[in-house]
């Protein structure tokens, strides 16, 4: 099943529309003046930057098959579970698929045998989740027309709600947030060109008839007012420019707040998108416990939503887990400390600790 562009036209939906269609109810998008789309929220920089840094985390991440808490060898599609995309592509598109729509769906591709031999993402804003008259799940539409029962996909919520069958999103829980966000930046790009505001201010002690005025802001405009030359200006009048800066404007602390609230909608730290809080200072220590942080109440919520819907794919008896040694590294002489004292004590063996640092097999065999 090919994937395609996640810059879809359907707008947001509130809760209500989410009830609406868990009851097999399909409502009308709204206009786009009613809410942010999830075209205008990566439009801005920071949300754009906050699903990158999400994507761009899970991409390093690997899947592995567990017996009985114990590793064993991943079925072939573990390896690379999309038949057309590269794993960290896979990672990439069911990780912006929670964040920018909070669904994902993973469409299995089996044998004859009924054994999982690969999976697809679904473009989320493409998948219209169908119920029973109880309110449970009866099965999934694809665009309208192709019908998929709950055995073929997996469903990925990034928050789930009691009596919905949808999950929510940042950009769907906080659309408000992200509309003045929006606002803010197109108010601030087009402040001098739109806002009435002028670029300076001729004045005079001299009394100027409305033609005397209207003759000294043409002849200002004409020349010095468009760059071409120097005006010259009689009846005692003088060009004040209005300097407004954007500190004046409170643009920056416009800008540092609405920063400030993206991050903490998408569990990224301030500092993370370039916007560090006033008073805080980061050392090394602190980066090294920020990461921890991100990696156990931010990337989990994807983490372990995938390893759910991997485990269900797996035969009986196997669970799917995903390493995040990668992004929890320490400094070198901070792992190789801990390495020796793993050794000493007996907990790992030399060749653990190689393949731990991607250093191969034995030291006998290097």
């Amino acid at each position: 099943m090919a994937w395609y562009n996640f810059l879809s036209p359907v707008n947001p939906v509130d809760l209500s529309r989410l009830e609406a269609r868990s009851s097999g109810i399909v409502l009308p998008p709204r206009s786009a003046s009613s809410g942010v789309t999830t075209t205008d929220a990566l439009s801005l920089a920071s949300v754009f930057r906050a699903v990158s840094i999400l994507s761009t985390a899970m991409k390093q991440l690997k899947a592995h098959a567990y017996r009985d808490d114990l590793q064993v060898a991943s079925p072939l599609w573990m390896r690379s579970p999309s038949l057309t995309l590269t794993r960290s592509a896979f990672m990439e598109q069911v990780t912006n698929s929670l964040s920018l729509s909070g669904n994902a769906y993973l469409l299995a591709t089996r044998n004859g045998r009924g054994e999982t031999i690969g999976v697809d993402v679904l473009n989320p804003f493409d998948v219209q989740i169908q119920a029973n008259d109880d309110g449970t799940l009866a099965g999934y539409t694809y665009r309208g027309t192709v019908q998929y029962s709950k055995s073929d996909i997996q469903h990925l919520a990034y928050l789930r709600v009691p009596g919905n069958l949808y999950g929510l999103g940042p950009i769907q829980a906080a659309n408000a947030e992200l509309l003045a966000a929006k606002d803010t930046r197109d108010y601030q790009s087009t402040w001098f060109s739109d806002s009435g505001v002028p670029s300076g201010v001729l004045r005079t002690d001299q009394p100027l008839s409305v033609d005397q005025a209207t003759a000294a802001k043409d002849a200002w405009n004409a020349t010095a007012g468009a760059k071409h030359g120097v005006a010259v200006l009689g009846n005692g009048i003088n060009y004040t420019p209005m300097y407004l800066n954007p500190v004046d404007l409170q643009f920056i602390e416009s800008q540092k707040f609405n920063t400030t609230t993206i991050a903490r909608l998408f569990g990224i730290s301030p500092q993370m998108l370039a916007a560090a809080l006033d008073g805080s200072s980061m050392t090394y220590t602190n980066v090294e416990q920020e990461y921890i942080s991100f990696v156990r109440f931010t990337l989990q919520n994807y983490i372990v939503e995938l390893e759910n819907a991997l485990t269900a794919l797996l035969p009986r008896g196997l669970e799917a887990k995903i390493a995040t040694e990668q992004l929890l590294k320490s400094d070198t002489l901070t792992r190789y400390q801990a390495h020796a004292i793993a050794i000493q004590n007996g907990w790992m063996t030399t060749d653990e600790v190689r393949n731990l640092e991607n250093l191969g097999g034995s030291l006998g065999n290097s």
